[in-house]
């Protein structure tokens, strides 16, 4: 039984593969509307809570902290215990902190459920992704079908804003998470429904240090980034928080090379593609996060649009990303990936350095070509990360591969937040002023240079040395896999 639930599923018919696909799409749907509507609904929840900037970083970043520390132990979790129930049990746990956040009586438990969520999303992009890379056997079908699931982060960019507006302005923001659930729970008779069971022939073990070194690191270096501005940047507290990342990072190294089943796989970093798609992915959704959290700011606070009117501004951002992805998943199929990264980091780039000069008094009609061209540029970009993640793994490694690349958009998203949130509240002369001119231009900047990362990287990471590289893994690999030493 154990083997046949590890093989991957070519007998699956077209139209049962595309239904497995969808049913995956729509928790990339829910995990990607949660982030965008509670960015939307930040101003409201601290008028409501009384929360300052740094505890809106904290509503959007203790869910992506979490998010991102638990994801390789997650994607672990499903090709060890069955991808189709980790799938089901994530969904469960998010719909439940859905649920939850919107009781929230305060901004503290507001956060703390809002880490529950974060545990429950944790158990479904990774396994997910493994499930379409079980699934999806052809490449370039394969290609297409993450293609779409890349569309699926540009539908929820474009839910988001619009329905968390509309929410948050008609009914009150507690209405934002209300969404989630009946979403989840289609999701979950569905999953039961169609999806088949799948798991490697061999589960990994669990790592429990190597997660506890990641979860600290990740902590450590969030909360010193956020409550540097409050805090002093030099004061105790921050350099000591400081100096417990960086002795957890070098721990974590020393640790999991030891390892004969590490929780990261540091062997997979010995790929240029791979560890170029692993530092586009931390750029790119530095870029994503920053921008959102600033551009809310800037349109509600700097500008004073209603939530609803700072939602549907924002459709341009989300009607590129949705009309991109699907493309840059066949130019990644038909041609590789330098062409789609170009684009992207270009895109990312020229749109943030345009936003760097905007003020209280830019005409709104002046914003749409950015956001236009942001969202070209963060279309292109996602479907190569994921591709290049799960492309050419082993399917009993799809999990841990696809967790690989989560992690770093979730990463990104959460220093993305941290670091842009921060540099507004040095620049900010209240509780909420964030948008103003100096902060924002900062903000935008560090966008601006994310986007230029993700260009050189891009170009880089595409080169055939770097082909080379992944190659030599790959025959590696195979020769493990085999029984004979590697690199023979």
């Amino acid at each position: 039984m154990a083997a046949a639930l590890s093989e991957a599923h070519p007998t699956l018919d077209r139209r049962r593969r595309l239904l497995v696909l969808s049913i995956c799409c729509m928790s990339l749907l829910i995990v990607g509307l949660d982030n965008t509507i509670v960015n939307v609904a930040l101003p409201s929840i601290s008028r409501d809570l009384k929360a300052p900037v740094s505890g809106l970083q904290w509503i959007v970043d203790a869910y992506t902290l979490v998010l991102a520390s638990l994801l390789m132990l997650s994607g672990s979790m499903g090709d060890r215990l069955g991808r189709r129930r980790v799938f089901q049990l994530g969904l469960c746990l998010f719909t439940a902190g859905s649920l939850l956040c919107s009781l929230a009586p305060s901004l503290t438990v507001l956060i703390a459920f809002r880490a529950l969520q974060g545990v429950g999303a944790s158990m479904l992009n990774p396994v997910a992704l493994s499930i379409i890379r079980n699934v999806f056997v052809d490449p370039k079908e394969r290609a297409q079908a993450i293609g779409v699931w890349g569309a699926a982060i540009g539908v929820s960019l474009a839910l988001g804003p619009v329905l968390g507006g509309a929410l948050v302005q008609s009914v009150g923001w507690r209405s934002i998470f209300w969404i989630n659930i009946p979403i989840g729970l289609c999701a979950v008779a569905l999953t039961a429904l169609f999806v088949p069971e799948s798991r490697a022939a061999r589960g990994r073990r669990l790592d429990p240090v190597g997660q506890a070194l990641v979860t600290a690191l990740l902590a450590s270096l969030t909360y010193a980034i956020i409550e540097g501005p409050s805090g002093h940047w030099v004061s105790p507290e921050i350099l000591g928080l400081a100096g417990v990342a960086l002795v957890c990072l070098s721990c974590l190294i020393a640790y999991e090379r030891r390892r004969a089943e590490p929780l990261i796989e540091l062997r997979f970093f010995r790929s240029v593609p791979f560890s170029g798609a692993t530092m586009i992915a931390v750029c790119a959704f530095v870029a994503l996060g920053g921008f959102l959290f600033l551009n809310t700011l800037y349109l509600q606070d700097e500008r004073g649009l209603s939530a609803l009117n700072a939602g549907l501004l924002m459709l341009p951002i989300a009607g590129m990303t949705v009309i991109c992805a699907p493309i840059a998943g066949r130019l990644v199929g038909a041609r590789g990936s330098r062409l789609p990264l170009a684009l992207g980091g270009a895109g990312m780039l020229a749109s943030s350095a345009i936003l760097a000069s905007v003020t209280a008094t830019t005409p709104i009609v002046l914003l749409l070509p950015p956001y236009l061209i942001f969202g070209l540029g963060f279309g292109m970009i996602n479907p190569p990360i994921t591709y290049t993640a799960v492309a050419g793994m082993p399917p009993a490694q799809a999990g841990v591969a696809a967790a690989v690349a989560s992690t770093s958009r979730q990463i990104g998203q959460t220093l993305g937040v941290a670091i842009v949130g921060a540099v507004a509240a040095a620049g900010a002369s209240g509780a909420l002023r964030a948008g103003s001119f100096h902060a924002g231009a900062a903000g935008w900047w560090i966008v601006c240079g994310c986007g230029g990362a993700v260009l050189l990287l891009g170009l880089i990471s595409t080169t055939n040395h770097a082909r080379r590289t992944a190659a030599l893994l790959s025959s590696e690999r195979e020769e493990a896999l085999e029984g004979a030493p590697a690199g023979v």
